[in-house]
């Protein structure tokens, strides 16, 4: 609606300021003050008008930089099929923590699994490390201002690849929207709750990521140890220069192991 009365707005001006015109030609001197005071209402109202249209269309440019940040959803996974096929069960979580390392650039990064808090997304994860499906795989994005995680999981390197299936919903996500150091969670795409694969990150400072239509991000586990191997790929930055690209400290996933 702020579209159409931005036009409106501006298409009675430029009506307006002819009138005005025309009224100076036909009236002679005994109208010009009307007529004068037409144009420039009738053009200041023009002007006020394209003005609104550049502010919405600058906002809503700067909504969709928003939204392609992870918070990001910006943390994006595969597109979803709404099919199960693949999906691992929830019990091979076992109800339980699940204590083990994901190792990064032959280097331990320790990890403890809630199983009991998100069995689904635990239970993936582990039969996914299991079959050596993360081994060689890179981390393929490195966000370093306003939230800082790094987002590894897709055997593609591309952030549009994953295992072949996707699953939901949404496990023990933080009702604040405040993720901690530490904090290992699963990316998705924006406001679909439904369409975690194996893409996940790490949460190398403590991030604030708001919550979309479909609700906060799965949070599966927390990191014990390591997280300095973390914030060193993070102080080398992007390979382009910008706070949201690929790591210029190439961050190779060695191998996952847990039990």
């Amino acid at each position: 609606m702020s579209f159409v009365s931005a036009f409106v707005v501006s298409l009675a001006a430029v009506i307006t300021g002819h009138i005005a015109l025309h009224q100076i030609a036909r009236t002679g001197d005994k109208g010009r003050g009307l007529a004068i005071a037409g144009v420039v209402i009738g053009y200041a109202g023009l002007v006020a008008g394209t003005l609104t249209l550049i502010l919405l269309v600058t906002n809503l440019a700067g909504l969709r930089d928003q939204l392609q940040t992870p918070e990001l959803g910006s943390t994006q996974a595969p597109s979803s099929s709404g099919e199960s096929d693949g999906v691992p069960s929830p019990s091979l979580a076992q109800g339980r923590d699940w204590t083990g390392t994901i190792e990064i650039n032959g280097q331990d990064v320790g990890v403890t699994l809630d199983g009991a808090a998100a069995p689904q997304a635990v239970a993936s994860f582990l039969a996914l490390g299991d079959e050596g499906f993360f081994d060689g795989t890179s981390c393929h994005r490195l966000v370093t201002e306003g939230i800082y995680v790094l987002q590894c999981g897709d055997p593609t390197g591309t952030g549009s690849g994953g295992p072949g299936y996707s699953y939901g919903p949404i496990e023990n996500a933080p009702a604040d929207d405040v993720y901690p150091a530490g904090t290992l969670a699963m990316a998705r795409i924006g406001g679909d709750g439904e369409s975690m694969g194996s893409q996940f990150f790490i949460v190398y400072d403590e991030s604030m990521i708001p919550s979309d239509a479909a609700g906060g991000y799965t949070v599966l586990g927390t990191i014990t140890s390591g997280l300095d191997v973390i914030t060193g790929i993070a102080d080398a930055g992007t390979t382009n220069g910008s706070s949201d690209g690929e790591p210029a400290d190439p961050a190779v996933i060695d191998g996952v192991s847990f039990e």
